[in-house]
This record gives structure tokens, C-alpha cells and sequence, in this order.
């Protein structure tokens, strides 16, 4: 019992040892590496990004993190958890900050489950002030609240009031 005790205390002590020096210097974009980038918040209060970058020689593409312009108003110092990134359907891999995601109904029923909706706090911030900036059309909490009545009935809607990126009501005419 003594050493499962021990090993437990080490091991929290080993945790705290290596997340100190991160939580005393506070996150810096352009120090986050791509796979803890995406969805995280700056000491400054602005979001990471991840950005791609192709090589001139043909090699593969390279990505670096940047701190963007966008300022989130109640959070900080934050690297999403990978709960959040599974539970919410995210990919780390995300290049940029888009509501194209919102678009795609298993996306949105991730997002609006109550395992990311109820205790993914940025995600939820994130995607919320992603569907505002789509227009007024577009409430999150509306459109979870609608996915879970109808998800196929609040895509329609949301695709036919325009305000879907690239969408066309009809073909131009010819």
C-alpha cells in the first residue's frame, strides 16, 4: 500500500514539476507546437492558430503556430484538452479559424452533446462566436437546441438563409 501511495505521490509531483515552468511563463502561440495549437488561448487572451506553410522544394508542408487578432474576453492561458478535442469532434490538425465546421451535422452533434456543450468551455466560446459572426441568423445555442429536434430540418434552414459560406439558393441562371 506504501508504494502505490509513493508511486501516486511521485507522479503528481513529476505532473505539477513539468506543467510549472508552461503555467509560469503562460502560453505563447508561436511556442505551442502543431499538435497543442489549435484551440488554444494566449496569456494576451488571443487565440492560436495553426498555419501551413508549403516548402518551395517540394518537401512537406510545414506548419507553425501564430497568435491571431481574435481576443477572447474570459479566458486565458489555456491548451484545450484532449477530451474536449475527442468529445467535441475536433482535429488538432485544424489550419486557421473557419465555421465551416458548422456546416456538418455529425460536427454539430458532437458540439452539442452535453459531454462538449456542458464542459468544453473555449470550444463552445469559440464555435459560438463563430456562428455570430455568420450573421444573426445563427445562434449556437439556438441551433444545438433545434439539432436535437430536428437536425435535418435546422440544417435547411440554416443552408436557405443564405448565410451558409459559398451557398446558393438557386443555380445562376443561364
Amino acid at each position: 500500500m506504501a508504494s502505490s501511495s509513493s508511486s501516486v505521490a511521485f507522479s503528481l509531483v513529476l505532473s505539477v514539476s513539468l506543467l510549472l515552468p508552461r503555467a509560469l511563463a503562460g502560453v505563447i502561440c508561436e511556442e505551442l507546437s502543431q499538435d497543442l495549437c489549435a484551440f488554444a488561448i494566449s496569456s494576451a487572451s488571443q487565440r492560436c492558430v495553426l498555419e501551413s506553410t508549403p516548402r518551395t522544394d517540394g518537401g512537406p508542408t510545414e506548419y507553425e503556430c501564430y497568435t491571431s487578432g481574435v481576443v477572447v474576453t474570459h479566458m486565458s492561458d489555456w491548451i484545450e484538452t484532449e477530451h474536449c478535442v475527442r468529445v467535441c469532434g475536433l482535429d488538432r490538425n485544424t489550419v486557421g479559424i473557419s465555421s465551416d465546421a458548422l456546416l456538418d451535422r455529425h460536427f454539430i452533434r458532437k458540439l452539442c452533446s452535453g459531454a462538449c456543450h456542458h464542459n468544453c468551455p473555449n470550444v463552445v466560446d469559440l464555435h459560438s462566436n463563430l456562428a455570430a459572426g455568420e450573421g444573426e441568423s445563427i445562434i449556437l445555442a439556438e441551433l444545438c437546441s433545434a439539432h436535437h429536434g430536428s437536425p435535418r430540418r435546422e440544417m435547411v434552414e440554416l443552408l436557405s438563409s443564405g448565410s451558409a459560406p459559398g451557398f446558393m439558393a438557386s443555380p445562376p441562371a443561364q
